[in-house]
């Protein structure tokens, strides 16, 4: 069974653990608790595969900040969470992409953008078309979610496998062409090596009418 590697991120209290205790538990959690680290492990069936994924929900709070770098460089998908009820935790999540594609030294990262807390319309100061937008910038999927009412919380998961996967294939795609150019190379070098065994031939050899003998005569043929 393949595993994957999913890292939660964002600003504290946008509901990056309650999304996470909702997808493995099926609960919602009320009260926020800072979270430090917390990893989880689930297995759930995506377009007929099973697959293990090993979840970290990490902290929000700057004092961890020097933990990131591990978790961006071990990390196979990233989820990137605000709340839509708070501006300042949507403009954050624009630097914790550049620190994931620095340290991942790839532009080509599974990721979803979730504007998390969509229960709460009345207190929305971020509309959806503003994530969407940056999404599509980002070359990410763009989900509004609840953890409270359940809404898209499986969703976000199931399409970083989704994203994941399909870069495997690429990636391994290009490998059997790389290999594949590879081997025809070396046997036009080989074919190449070959055919030189004509060019170390005599020269006078080119002259069919004559052949030196080791005496430095020449024979009439």
């Amino acid at each position: 069974m393949r595993e994957y590697k999913i890292v939660v991120l964002g600003s504290g209290g946008v509901g990056k653990s309650a999304l996470t205790v909702q997808f493995v538990q099926g609960l919602f959690v009320e009260r926020y608790d800072p979270t430090i680290e917390d990893s989880y492990r689930k297995q759930v069936e995506v377009d007929g595969q099973q697959c293990m994924l090993e979840i970290l929900d990490t902290a929000g709070t700057e004092q961890f900040t020097a933990m990131r770098d591990l978790y961006m460089k071990n990390g196979q998908g990233f989820v990137l969470v605000y709340s839509i009820t708070a501006q300042s935790t949507y403009y954050e999540l624009i630097d914790l992409r550049d620190t994931i594609l620095k340290v991942k030294d790839t532009a080509d990262v599974p990721m979803v953008l979730v504007g998390n807390k969509c229960d709460l319309e009345d207190e929305r100061v971020i509309g959806k078309e503003v994530g969407q937008t940056l999404a599509r910038n980002w070359n990410a999927t763009f989900l509004e979610t609840s953890a409270k009412q359940k809404i898209n919380v499986n969703e976000i998961f199931f399409d970083l496998v989704r994203q994941i996967n399909k870069r495997t294939a690429v990636n391994k795609d290009k490998k059997i062409k790389n290999k594949n150019s590879g081997q025809i190379m070396n046997s036009n070098l080989s074919a190449s090596s070959g055919n030189n065994d004509v060019d170390n031939l005599p020269t006078n050899l080119s002259n069919p009418a004559t052949v030196s003998n080791d005496q430095g005569c020449c024979i009439l043929l």
